[in-house]
């Protein structure tokens, strides 16, 4: 997996290549976990190259949310495979993550564009 960042109109984006899993994992908690630290407001989560997320990976996004809570952070999702996306469907979390199919839909429901 290899993720790559990059920010506009106040939002961090990530974009991640590759499988998330439980090799994976670990470096977007870390990526995740910095964000946290720097309590960086509005963060994107570009799907587009993704074709696989397990539940670590998952894990590790719903951690995100919990941990952004002191500060209001908020978090979305975009560019999801069907794949990915029925995955996040069929556990629900699309009730706790803004799932957009574009970044400029996704920058719009964060307010942060």
């Amino acid at each position: 997996m290899e993720i790559r960042k990059t920010e506009e109109s106040g939002a961090r984006i990530l974009q991640i290549e590759g499988e998330i899993d439980l090799h994976a994992s670990p470096a977007l908690r870390a990526e995740l976990h910095q964000l946290v630290e720097e309590k960086t407001p509005a963060v994107l989560v570009d799907f587009t190259g993704v074709q696989y997320i397990d539940s670590s990976g998952l894990a590790t996004l719903i951690e995100y949310v919990r941990d952004s809570k002191p500060f209001a952070g908020r978090i979305a999702l975009f560019g999801l495979q069907p794949k990915v996306k029925m995955v996040f469907e069929l556990v629900r979390l699309n009730e706790l993550f803004t799932i957009a199919d574009s970044k400029d839909s996704a920058l719009a429901a964060l307010g942060a564009a």
